[in-house]
């Protein structure tokens, strides 16, 4: 049996490849590019059918953030000419995430420049919450930064549904793209998002300079985390920033790393974000064969592609944007996200503690 097929299958059953298989997707040649992505798509659509989900990001406060990332145009030292504002007022940002709910947007990604929110902070994201709220049935995904103790379950008891804060790279390499913060900071706000109750969300940016190793470390780094969506970036190397020379990516390599992501988490919500216009180009459409999950329109600091291109692209391919009302994850996920308590008060069992 072929790599290809091997690793279709084991996704349909959900079972992790291997190390070394994922090493060999991401070491396939262009001229196997159309399989590779056909196998990925097969796992794609057994889990999640043809539907895709809409996101739409509002940058709650952009600029100024006090942390190193090398990859980011609004890091400390930045010299790119990005906007740079303060904390947007709820119903500035209530009107902001219309617009992307007006199109179709399921879930509304809030994020905050900086290393992680003060207790006043999730109190405006609150505010802000409950005004966006007020305007329709939407997800909110909330990205702040670093959590202290009880600020995902405030996030969650204000109607967050999720929280993103991505791993990025490899905990083998993280030291070389930020100094301010580690790889185990990030670890631990997935986690205390997860013990929040909210849906944890967790991705990577592919560009900057990291080896197949690295990528296939991160990958399942967020796996073992059981992270149930995974935003893929693909770098926008921003004049001003550490590493603005950096365009090593080709379309044929996004899409092996979208696969080899696809197979190592086969049944997670795995997202085409930024960078996807510059890197992708024309062969976006290839790209939503391998991903469930897309952002809409533009991103933090950047401008994305047309919202209404995005429509197009999907109607085009035959695919439908998912509604408000189906389930984004298999029923087998929603089921293992929460657990029913069964000891304690009421039961023959001793309690959790």
């Amino acid at each position: 049996m072929s790599l290809l097929e091997t690793l279709a299958g084991k996704g349909l059953r959900r079972e992790p490849p291997t190390r070394d298989e994922a090493l060999a997707v991401l070491a396939t040649s262009d001229d196997d590019i159309l399989d590779v992505v056909a196998a990925a798509g097969r796992v794609r659509r057994h889990w999640f059918g043809r539907r895709v989900k809409l996101n739409y990001l509002v940058n709650l406060k952009s600029g100024l953030c006090p942390e190193d990332c090398s990859y980011c145009s609004q890091r400390l030292g930045s010299e790119a000419d990005v906007l740079k504002y303060t904390w947007l007022k709820p119903a500035e940002a209530a009107d902001a995430a219309a617009a992307g709910m007006a199109a179709g947007a399921k879930r509304v990604c809030l994020v905050a420049s900086g290393r992680g929110p003060t207790d006043r902070d999730v109190e405006r994201v609150a505010d802000t919450i409950a005004a966006i709220k007020e305007r329709g049935d939407v997800e909110i995904c909330a990205c702040l930064g670093l959590l202290r103790d009880g600020q995902g379950e405030r996030l969650a008891e204000a109607g967050a549904h999720a929280y993103n804060h991505n791993l990025n790279t490899s905990e083998g390499v993280y030291a070389d793209i930020c100094s301010t913060h580690d790889f185990s900071d990030r670890q631990d706000t997935v986690q205390k998002s997860k013990d929040a109750g909210l849906s944890p969300c967790s991705g990577l940016i592919a560009g900057m300079g990291e080896t197949d190793e690295d990528l296939v470390d991160v990958a399942f780094a967020l796996r073992d985390l059981g992270v149930d969506s995974v935003p893929v970036n693909f770098l926008i190397p921003f004049d001003g920033t550490p590493l603005a020379e950096r365009w090593t990516l080709t379309p044929q390599r996004c899409l092996r790393i979208l696969a080899m992501v696809r197979f190592v988490n086969p049944d997670v919500e795995v997202r085409l974000a930024g960078g996807r216009e510059i890197h992708l180009r024309s062969l976006q459409p290839l790209a939503l064969q391998i991903v469930n999950s897309i952002f809409l329109g533009d991103y933090l600091t950047s401008e994305g592609q047309a919202g209404k291109a995005d429509l197009e692209m999907i109607e085009d391919l035959g695919f439908e944007v998912e509604g408000a009302d189906t389930p984004s994850m298999p029923e087998h996920r929603r089921a293992e996200t929460v657990s029913v308590r069964r000891r304690g008060a009421g039961t023959a069992l001793p309690p959790n503690a």
